[in-house]
Order: C-alpha cells, then sequence, then structure tokens
C-alpha cells in the first residue's frame, strides 16, 4: 500500500475516488457514506504550466543537422520540477511499501531512555477502530519506519520525533494513527494540526486519514487550503486540521478560528520542501511557537540534510530522532550498452532496432528535454507505437493519469523528461534508454541522474538492460559514468542485429 494511500483515491486524480464536492463555498460535509470527514468545496486545481513555444521539427526528411542546434542548445530548457510535486508523485505512484535492507538509526539525548519496538498492529495502543482501519489500508504489519516511530509517537507522556525516511515507507500512515489516537472525538475543537507545503499533498494526507479513521464516526476533519472560504467567528467543530502554511496562519491568527493553546499534537509534514519554499519555514515556526509547551511535536522529512536538521531543531525541542537511510540503487543486476550516434535520427533508428531485436515488457525512454520528448514520441506513433509521454508541463493530476495507464501496461513506452527520474516502481520495466545522457551546467555527466534513470528497471532483484545514446564528441562522458560507478558500459554496433539478439541470452 502506499505511504500515502491508493492514488485511485486521490480526488480529481486516477480512478474513482471522492471528488471534491461542488456545493457553495465553506465547509460542508461530505456525501453519507463519509460523514465524519470534512473537505474544501471548490478549491482551484493546479495551475497548469505554460506550454513554450517549441520551433517545429520535422520528420526524417534529411534535417539531421538540426540535431545540435536543438539537443545542445536545449540544456537552457532544462525542466526544473517542483519539489512538492515530485513528492505527491512519488505517494501517487506507489502500490506497495518500500522495504529498505538498511537498519534504522535512532538519536536520542537520553540514552538511557528505552525505545521500544513492534512487529505487529496489535502490539501498540491502538483501539480496534483504528486497527481495522490500518488493515483497511492494506498493511498487515509495520513497515521499519513504523516500527520505531510508532511505540514513540503513541507514548505517554506525549514525546517530539524527527522522522527522516524515502518516500513509500509508511511515515504518513504513522502519523495519521498519532492524531487519530491523540484526539477526544467528544471534544469538538482542533486538537490536531498538520502542515503540509501544498493544496494536494494535505488533500493526500486527508485521503489516509479517510481510510485508517473511517470506523472513527465522530472526529472530523477540514482543510486549512486555499479555496476553503469559513467566515470569521465560525466555531470548528473538527478536531484535526490539515493545511497549508500560510492559510493556517491565517486561521490561526486573522480569522481565530484556531484556539492554539488547546493543540495536542502538530505535525509537519515534508521539512526539507517547507525548508525550500520561500516564506513556509517562518509561517511554520511561528504557527509552532504559539502552540502549548506540551504539545507533541512530529517533523517528518524525506531527507536530513545539515538544513533541515537546524530548522529541526528550531521547530523541535528535546526530539527523538528516527534514520532511515535511502535504499541505494544498485547497478550489479544492469547490464549497461551504448550506441555511438551520430545524429537524432541515427538515435532512432538505432532504437527502432532494440525493438527489433530484444522482447520488452514495458521500456522507459529518458529525454534531457521536454523537446527531444516531444519529438520522438511523434516519431514513435508515427510508427505505429503506443506511448506515453510525462513532462513538467502536464499537471500533476495528468501526470499522475499518465503513471496510471503505463503501470496498468495500456502503453508500453514511457517517454519521460527527469521529472520521472526517481520513484516509479513497474515490475514489468525490462528496458530503460538514456536518449541523452543526463548532464549538468557544466556539461559533466549528471551522475545521480544516471543512477536513477537506470535504476527504473532491474527492480526488486530481476536483472534489466539500460542503453544510452551517445554522440561522438560525448564518449568521454560515458568513461567518467565507468570510472565514477566502477562498472562497465559496452559500445554496441547499433545496426548489428544479432549482437543485439544475443543480450536476451
Amino acid at each position: 500500500m502506499a505511504e500515502g494511500g491508493d492514488s485511485g483515491r486521490w480526488p480529481g486524480l486516477v480512478g474513482s475516488g471522492p471528488g471534491l464536492s461542488r456545493g457553495p463555498r465553506g465547509l460542508v460535509p461530505l456525501p453519507a457514506s463519509r460523514p465524519s470527514l470534512r473537505r474544501p468545496t471548490s478549491a482551484p486545481s493546479p495551475p497548469s504550466p505554460p506550454r513554450r513555444r517549441d520551433p517545429v521539427v520535422c520528420r526524417r526528411s534529411g534535417r539531421g543537422s538540426e540535431k545540435d542546434e536543438d539537443e545542445e542548445g536545449e540544456g537552457e530548457e532544462e525542466e526544473r520540477v517542483d519539489l512538492a510535486e515530485v513528492s505527491l508523485l512519488n505517494k501517487l505512484i506507489r502500490t506497495s511499501l518500500v522495504e529498505s535492507s538498511h537498519s534504522v538509526e535512532i538519536l536520542q539525548q537520553d540514552p538511557s531512555s528505552p525505545l521500544f519496538s513492534v512487529k505487529s498492529f496489535e502490539e501498540l495502543p491502538l483501539k480496534k477502530e483504528l486497527l481495522q482501519g490500518v488493515y483497511m489500508m492494506g498493511f498487515n504489519r509495520p513497515s521499519k519506519i513504523q516500527e520505531m516511530a510508532l511505540p514513540i509517537m503513541l507514548a505517554y507522556p506525549p514525546q517530539n520525533l524527527i522522522a527522516q525516511s524515502q518516500s513509500g515507507t509508511g511515515k504518513t500512515a504513522a502519523f495519521v494513527l498519532a492524531m487519530l489516537s491523540r484526539v477526544n472525538a467528544t471534544e469538538k475543537y482542533p486538537q490536531c494540526l498538520c502542515l503540509a507545503p501544498t493544496y494536494e499533498l494535505a488533500l493526500q494526507i486527508g485521503c489516509v486519514i479517510e481510510t485508517i479513521g473511517r470506523f472513527c464516526a465522530d472526529v472530523k476533519v477540514t482543510y486549512a487550503v486555499r479555496g476553503n472560504r469559513v467566515r470569521q467567528g465560525t466555531r470548528l467543530e473538527e478536531q484535526i486540521v490539515i493545511g497549508t502554511p500560510g492559510t493556517m496562519l491565517d486561521w490561526c491568527f486573522k480569522y481565530r478560528l484556531i484556539d492554539v493553546k488547546k493543540i495536542k499534537l502538530f505535525v509537519l509534514d515534508e521539512a526539507d520542501i517547507m525548508i525550500d519554499t520561500q516564506g513556509f519555514s517562518s509561517q511554520s515556526i511561528r504557527i509552532q511557537r504559539a502552540l502549548p509547551k506540551d504539545c507533541q511535536m512530529l517533523l517528518f522529512s524525506a531527507t536530513f540534510k545539515e538544513t533541515v536538521r537546524a530548522f529541526a531543531m528550531r521547530i523541535i525541542s528535546n526530539p527523538i530522532v528516527i534514520k532511515l537511510r535511502k535504499d541505494e540503487l544498485t547497478l550489479s543486476n544492469i547490464r549497461q550498452y551504448f550506441f555511438m550516434c551520430r545524429s537524432r535520427e541515427e538515435k532512432y533508428r538505432a532504437l527502432c532496432n532494440i525493438y527489433g531485436s530484444i522482447t520488452i515488457g514495458q521500456a522507459m525512454i529518458f529525454c534531457q528535454t521536454r523537446r527531444s520528448a516531444d519529438w520522438l514520441s511523434m516519431e514513435m506513433r508515427q510508427d505505429g507505437h503506443q506511448v506515453a509521454i510525462l513532462t513538467a508541463e502536464l499537471t500533476v493530476a495528468q501526470r499522475a493519469s499518465v503513471i496510471q495507464r503505463f503501470r496498468d501496461g495500456k502503453e508500453k513506452v514511457l517517454i519521460a523528461t527527469n521529472v520521472c527520474a526517481r520513484g516509479i516502481d513497474v515490475q514489468q520495466v525490462t528496458i530503460v534508454v538514456n536518449f541523452t545522457l543526463p548532464t549538468g551546467q557544466n556539461k559533466q555527466p549528471d551522475f545521480e541522474t544516471y543512477l536513477h534513470r537506470i535504476g527504473r528497471t532491474g527492480r526488486f532483484g530481476k536483472k534489466g538492460i539500460a542503453f544510452s545514446m551517445v554522440e561522438s564528441q560525448n564518449v568521454e562522458l560515458v568513461r567518467m559514468i565507468e570510472e565514477h560507478f566502477q562498472t562497465k558500459i559496452k559500445q554496441l554496433d547499433p545496426d548489428n542485429m544479432d549482437e543485439l539478439e544475443k543480450l536476451e541470452n
């Protein structure tokens, strides 16, 4: 089960989950099937970035020389993807928990204080309604981060916690259980605050609460997000408020909808993104400083860089820190090859030869820029291939839909820019192609992006194959990648079909 819940349950995205109500603005209940939760009624969808006007590229008609102009000059146009959007997509595309092979590292100021871990949810002080909800989420047992974090989050007296773990490891479900455990359903006022960097991530957290808390009939949730307009003086009866920092700040201090002195639990999700988003860190700190001293503080982050650590220490006093290292992608089960190509057309011809020689379940092809991705998708579609394209010009909803269709096998090829280099675990992906090697602004290889690109194949211990299309002047990049990863990337002749056919044996 995904860390943030099933992607089909996110409003407005894939599947048939409940959408936002279309009634008048204000707080209105969900349909009768979910009477305990409330959602914003008419918040706008995330805006779609304007499409750049790219030059028209002709099909294979002798314009191979245009390749240099397009791809050499495209570096300026390489896509920049908002970190919060990447985080949301990582939540949406997970269909199962990520099980890290690394042990959990725990840091605490008092080493004599006992710490506990659990191997089953029954060992935790959870009400039977929450246990039912956990199993509805598809969790059979706690993940590694949940084993250590949940006993701390549910302990009495409450303890402050900083948890660092990658997307898909169950962080969201963990702090949702903490919120649902801490609230008193008989008291009709806000008791838990949860901050997320974007409207969409706030709703994603709400979906997890909706699933886990579906049997907690008297617990209600509302959203302090744009578009959810509440009149000043309104008395909130919802025990859990999820929102973005700016709107939550207004609800607390401008409209005084929330009595911050009554808050029992404060959750700050995606702390690393908060720090990188202008204004969010100061808004979050202002809210936190107004909370009572005995309010439990939980901070979650995908990374634990120095900036995150310093920010966390400003927010939380005497925290226990749980760190779960990111899964390290390995190249040991991925065979790597490259083709020497003089033009974009030669790259495409090599790609066609791969398709004619190797049995492919599904393939991911990475381009450095949107222009290359658009051109390649047009070529492949005109040659009869089922192709999907994933670039940053698409809205989050559109990208999630593309990913879902690819996972369902409705398209066999996914052409993507770096927006999609991380996080997609599709078992059927057997081939990854670098249509252009990833490079940084200094024209040196982007080793991390290369690793994550080819890591889309060879998942779950299976063997995979990665091909790179390389211009003659960029062969040195291949050598640098080989040296960096202490690996071997064999050169193939793009026109030697026999050599390609041998790769499957």
